[in-house]
């Protein structure tokens, strides 16, 4: 890892219409995404954790440019890739890379694999002929396949052997930057170890940046180098790894890890139990959006949102107590 920022998110915001009545009139909107800045330097994985529906895969879609933000920049290697002509999102495109959630869905069942993984490495004019095929097999090895399944079809193949394929097909383009997007939570427990395995050796061979989205705390916390923590479309709270785990400051941050599982016999844990549903994004609280669900809320959380700060060590948090609760 280095101190040279890859990706810098600014104030980003992506806001989904709701739609009501024959003319199908705008009547409000789901604020997915509301006002994220966070920054990830080269060669760091940063995992983003949250509840489902928190906005993780939207944050992770939208950076990409898969998806349109409402308002913000995303700035990749200096530039903000909302700004750019089509030629230059389409040489983009070999640099930014996402791994999806579901292996099958996201493949093409009537291409056997070779085509797949091959098809970005034409489209994108790296290589010609002969050199596709050894292209695709060279990435298919590092991924722990063989060149005798190049020929093989998707239903062919395992839920593990698929997410493989998958990874292929993302980092045979040599992209500078991943998103995973709940990479290994479609898959047993013994086969996300082997896929968290192999995408960090992959990073650490070809010099990758993640951004890790899962609600996994055990894996993100074997993975990550920090990590955010997002609820109802706000990172609430971003620190290193270690900090984090041994230091939680947000109440909600502090209820998470309380459900994940103890290391050792010897470590006892209090679970935390939130009460009530998660508000809607629809119709978020005025002030701390997680004050409806705070066992140490006061009147003005309900009131301002509070700010996320850093303090001293870097450790940022969005909590009118924070080092008081």
């Amino acid at each position: 890892m280095t101190d040279h920022t890859l990706l810098k998110v600014k104030n980003l915001k992506k806001y989904f219409p709701i739609r009501k009545g024959v003319m199908k009139r705008v009547v409000g909107f789901v604020k997915a995404v509301d006002d994220v800045s966070f920054e990830i330097n080269e060669g760091e994985v940063l995992g983003l954790v949250g509840e489902s529906g928190c906005g993780k895969t939207t944050i992770g879609r939208t950076i990409l440019n898969l998806i349109s933000p409402t308002e913000g920049e995303t700035i990749f290697d200096g530039r903000n890739i909302y700004d750019l002509n089509g030629r230059e999102n389409k040489k983009l495109k070999t640099q930014m890379q996402i791994i999806f959630q579901d292996p099958y869905s996201s493949l093409n069942p009537r291409l056997n694999v070779g085509e797949i993984i091959g098809e970005a490495v034409r489209e994108h004019k790296m290589a010609r002929g002969r050199q596709v095929h050894n292209k695709v097999v060279e990435m298919l090895e590092k991924c722990g396949l063989n060149e005798g399944q190049v020929r093989r079809y998707p239903h062919e193949f395992s839920g593990g052997q698929r997410q493989r394929i998958c990874i292929a097909r993302s980092l045979v383009l040599q992209p500078r930057f991943v998103v995973c997007d709940e990479a290994v939570s479609a898959l047993d427990v013994s086969i996300q170890a082997q896929i968290i395995n192999l995408l960090k050796s992959l990073q650490e061979e070809m010099n990758l940046t993640y951004l890790f989205i899962s609600h996994d705390l055990s894996v993100v916390r074997f993975i990550s180098d920090r990590i955010a923590v997002m609820y109802l479309g706000e990172i609430v709270e971003l620190a290193e790894k270690k900090e984090l785990f041994a230091h939680p400051e947000h109440p909600y941050t502090r209820a998470l890890l309380s459900a994940v599982p103890a290391q050792t016999p010897q470590e006892k844990k209090k679970r935390i139990i939130l009460k009530g549903d998660i508000p809607s994004p629809a119709d978020p609280p005025p002030g701390c959006r997680f004050h409806t669900r705070c066992a140490y809320a006061k009147e003005i959380c309900s009131k301002e949102a509070p700010e996320l700060k850093p303090d001293d060590h870097g450790h940022f948090t969005a909590c009118h107590f924070t080092g008081e609760i």
